[in-house]
């Protein structure tokens, strides 16, 4: 069977999840981990896909490229060279969800804290609320070890970018 990364980039429409992911389905494609976000205007949908032996990445990116909804996106397919399954270090152990005033380094400084505790950020949102005048981040993340004096580090950091953290423990 052969693994491949499917990435799609274009402006953001209603039914494009559907769209990508009933052409994948289509050509007998099996998905694993996927994600889709909107960033800006645009849309990005990423995901690791395991082939039918019939089928290859040009026919799924021809596939894809004949969509109406996605005229003008960037479509890649190309081989996952990467252990498709996840570790220890993908099990997410917390949500972690930051959010206040926009300042830069925000998203650097809070990733700095998982990094020094050897936590794994498993997933990770960031994203501008203007009609409620906050920036929002949301880590998934793994942590190992030290839980608790990790959790009070982002915490402490939060609060000194005078900033509210909420965590959940998963």
């Amino acid at each position: 069977m052969t693994t491949v990364l499917v990435s799609v980039f274009c402006p953001d429409r209603t039914g494009l999840v559907a769209a990508i992911t009933g052409s994948l389905f289509d050509l007998g494609v099996n998905l694993g981990d996927t994600s889709f976000a909107m960033l800006g205007s645009g849309a990005e949908f990423t995901s690791i896909c395991d082939l039918p032996p019939q089928v290859s990445a040009e026919e799924i990116q021809a596939d894809l490229r004949a969509l109406p909804v996605l005229t003008g996106a960037t479509i890649a397919v190309s081989p996952f060279e990467l252990e498709a399954a996840h570790g220890p270090a993908g099990r997410i152990t917390h949500r972690v969800v930051v959010s206040g005033g926009d300042r830069p380094g925000l998203v650097a400084r809070l990733s700095e804290v998982f990094g020094q505790f050897q936590a794994n950020i498993v997933r990770m949102d960031a994203q501008r609320v203007p009609e409620q005048g906050v920036y929002v981040t949301r880590f998934s993340v793994s942590i190992p070890a030290r839980t608790e004096a990790c959790l009070n580090t982002v915490a402490n950091t939060a609060g000194e970018l005078n900033l509210s953290c909420h965590v959940e423990t998963v």
